[in-house]
């Protein structure tokens, strides 16, 4: 078996040279191990073309090769791209990928006699070999070493066994343009990102529902000219220029952008590159219009249930009773317009036992309209102070909700944790943190039971699974917040399949009729009874409805149209001296 692996290292190295010969006989050799080697994983194969063994002595010239050869896989390597099977009794290349079961090693190997090496009667029996002259079409060479055609073997061979679109070299691919096309009523106004490159292939993103489009085009100048397949290594570079809430709509719309590029690229839906799946559909939960009558709520949560929703949220707080007579303790001149923007320990707000009463009949009334088989989750309870809030969540415990979301800002991780541990419902928070280090403060404080990071202002789709990852090392789960256009919808489906300690992604498009139309090349209705399926099409899974986009396009702005004033704009962006 040795020999086997050993012959095709020789193959990869002996191709960065133009000598057909050579890659043949290298080829010839795994042939004549067929019968011990046969259906080999090439984990082996494929670790081997990675690695560098010293197989005598090289020129000056073909270790300089050698070594730009390592570099430019590098990303293949790190992204699991590299994998590939080596069929040794029908002697063709095959993908290695995590649906194709894989013959196991045989415990026992045949030991079989190698002929004395003839390149004359290699190059006279050329023409027999049928499986082997279409083992190298695959790999994009023919029958010509694969050297001349100025790219490495590893290259060659790696783009054929997974699928890489080789009308794009992912290693030469630069970004040329960035354009938005901005989205209204969807349900909330969304900025759309079309990342294009040299290869006409483009990466689609968004900021967040209700971000500016200016976050993104912000960002313009420092893409341009880079490979948007070195993710990470960009989003390490603009990551500065995010904030909390919608101010991280720009990087992390820009990052789904890169990954949606970098999978049409290699040819492997998203989650591939995050290094797997852990489920094949995600569950969804939807939030409903909300209503003053419970029984006209309870009606319309039912309807939810009745398409299919196996997790439901209800919004519900002191708007609602604000108008009745001694529900609330308000200060004196109290500005109902001023208090929305005013922090909940700043309010001086204060819930009656009277508004409590009527709050907890409210979701009892719910809960009696669906039951108790499905969860229930609450959130927009108000800007209120901390001891209403425990005051409020001690009321509600025999209801059994899912969560209690947001009560307090995410910030206040001292706050979070003595209502945690005041009350028995789970707490959470997270829709508005940018990056993970915040939710490590409330993960280690054990400030909150679950975490709820917006995918389109976390940082995008690696940094939130980053703190999905962060938080199941720690017992914490996670839910997802989502309220854009299928572009961010998507980008969170791929995030809750490669991670493990995933609940739940909200759905807060429901009752837009023409939502879905935005999007064509992915299977429809893409909500089924309240899960939807992950796709297995390269990036994202789909591509834009140019028609639709452009009816609901919003007033003044037009379809993904030039953006040169952007292409220059810089600063000196070094944060340290």
């Amino acid at each position: 078996m040795w020999q086997a692996l050993f012959s095709i290292h020789s193959l990869k190295c002996k191709a960065f040279v133009v000598r057909p010969y050579a890659l043949r006989r290298a080829v010839d050799k795994v042939d004549q191990h067929a019968e011990s080697a046969s259906g080999q994983n090439v984990a082996q194969v494929s670790n081997l073309l990675y690695r560098r063994f010293p197989i005598g002595s090289a020129s000056d010239v073909r270790e300089r090769v050698w070594n730009r050869g390592v570099r430019r896989l590098e990303a293949l390597r790190h992204s699991r791209l590299g994998n590939l099977r080596y069929d040794f009794v029908n002697r063709s290349a095959l993908p290695c990928v995590s649906q194709v079961a894989m013959p196991s090693i045989p415990t026992r190997m045949k030991k079989v006699s190698m002929p004395a090496h003839n390149p004359k009667a290699m190059h006279e029996n050329a023409g027999d070999k049928i499986n082997r002259r279409s083992f190298f079409k695959r790999v994009g060479t023919g029958s010509l070493a694969l050297g001349a055609l100025g790219a490495s073997a590893e290259d060659e061979i790696t783009s054929a066994a997974q699928g890489v679109n080789r009308h794009s070299s992912p290693s030469d691919l630069k970004i040329t343009d960035l354009r938005i096309a901005e989205i209204r009523e969807a349900p909330m106004r969304v900025p759309m990102i079309r990342i294009d490159t040299n290869q006409d292939i483009y990466g689609l993103g968004e900021v967040r529902d209700g971000g500016s489009k200016r976050y993104a085009l912000f960002l313009k100048s420092r893409l341009l000219g880079e490979n948007p397949c070195q993710v990470e290594r960009i989003f390490k570079k603009i990551k500065q220029f995010g904030h909390h809430g919608r101010q991280g709509g720009g990087v992390s719309g820009v990052e789904m952008a890169l990954w949606d590029l970098a999978g049409k690229a290699y040819g492997v839906p998203v989650y591939q590159l995050l290094g797997g799946k852990y489920r094949d559909r995600i569950r969804l939960y939807c939030d409903t219009t909300g209503s003053s009558d419970p029984d006209v709520y309870a009606r319309r949560m039912k309807e939810r249930v009745a398409k299919g929703f196996t997790f439901l949220k209800m919004d519900f707080g002191i708007p609602m009773i604000r108008n009745i007579p001694g529900a609330l303790s308000l200060p004196g001149n109290f500005d109902w317009r001023s208090y929305q923007q005013t922090e909940h320990p700043f309010t001086q707000v204060q819930i009656t036992e009277k508004g409590l009463d009527k709050l907890v009949e409210y979701v009892a009334r719910v809960r009696e309209g669906i039951g108790y088989e499905t969860p229930l989750a609450a959130d927009h309870f108000g800007h209120i102070g901390v001891n209403s809030c425990i005051r409020l969540g001690k009321r509600l415990e025999p209801y059994q909700l899912a969560w209690l979301e947001d009560m307090v800002p995410w910030k206040y991780t001292q706050m979070w944790r003595e209502i945690t541990e005041a009350i028995a419902l789970p707490t959470l928070t997270g829709e508005d943190i940018y990056l993970k280090e915040e939710f490590i403060k409330l993960i280690d404080a054990r400030a909150v039971d679950m975490i709820h990071p917006d995918l389109a202002s976390a940082g995008g789709i690696l940094e939130t699974k980053k703190i999905g990852d962060y938080a199941e090392e720690r017992g914490v789960a996670m839910a997802m917040h989502f309220a854009g256009s299928p572009i961010s919808f998507m980008a969170n489906v791929h995030c809750a399949a490669a991670t493990q300690n995933f609940v739940a992604l909200e759905h807060h498009s429901v009752d837009v009729p023409w939502w879905e139309d935005l999007v064509t090349g992915i299977e429809k209705p893409i909500m089924n009874n309240g899960f939807v399926k992950v796709p297995e099409t390269p990036g994202l899974g789909i591509d834009l409805n140019p028609d639709v986009i452009k009816e609901h396009l919003t007033e003044g702005s037009g379809y993904f149209e030039p953006t040169p004033e952007w292409n220059s704009d810089r600063s000196w962006d070094r944060l340290w001296s």
